[in-house]
């Protein structure tokens, strides 16, 4: 981290303790991300005349090159537990940043098209044909839209092709235009 961790503490009193943990939790963060370039961490108790219980705020202040990540945690009666959530918090929001850096993005599956080949309604299973003329196994399980019984041999459909024990099925099987 490029400037030393700033902790404020509103309406509680000063606690090594505290400050301790709230320091080994900014440690970790810095070690996932050690391109965080300032962190401001505020624990307050507002509002005492509220509640007969103590509930803590705490709000979280991350600086990163190009952007900078708040998490505002609200009303926990354990401070620890506030503290636990809000840096839980801070963290996924710094994972879902790492990632749009990286570029990563999740890639799924391409559909395929085919064409209902034969179905055993009785025994709740059929086969699509593929456009490169293979035969894959689907069941009533794999059929989202329409109903299983509904579908009928020379139909369209769009799945995705899936490994299984006896070869390739089709999942997930649509009816086009339907």
């Amino acid at each position: 981290m490029k400037l030393p961790v700033q902790i404020v503490l509103r309406d509680i009193p000063h606690s090594d303790a505290i400050e301790s943990d709230i320091r080994a939790r900014v440690d970790k963060l810095d070690q996932f991300y050690p391109e965080i370039m300032s962190c401001r961490v505020v624990v307050e108790l507002p509002g005492k005349h509220k509640h007969q219980g103590k509930e803590f705020n705490v709000r979280i202040d991350i600086t990163v090159p190009g952007s900078e990540i708040v998490v505002n945690r609200e009303r926990d009666e354990d401070l620890y537990v506030a503290l636990r959530d809000a840096f839980d918090a801070a963290r996924r929001r710094l994972e879902d940043y790492a990632r749009k850096q990286r570029g990563d993005v999740k890639v799924h599956e391409p559909e395929i098209q085919g064409t209902i080949a034969r179905i055993f309604a009785d025994e709740g299973y059929g086969f699509i044909t593929t456009s490169d003329g293979r035969d894959l196994y689907f069941s009533r399980e794999n059929v989202v839209h329409p109903q299983f019984e509904r579908l009928e041999p020379g139909m369209a459909v769009r799945f995705l092709e899936e490994p299984a024990a006896e070869g390739f099925q089709a999942k997930r099987v649509s009816a086009v235009g339907v």
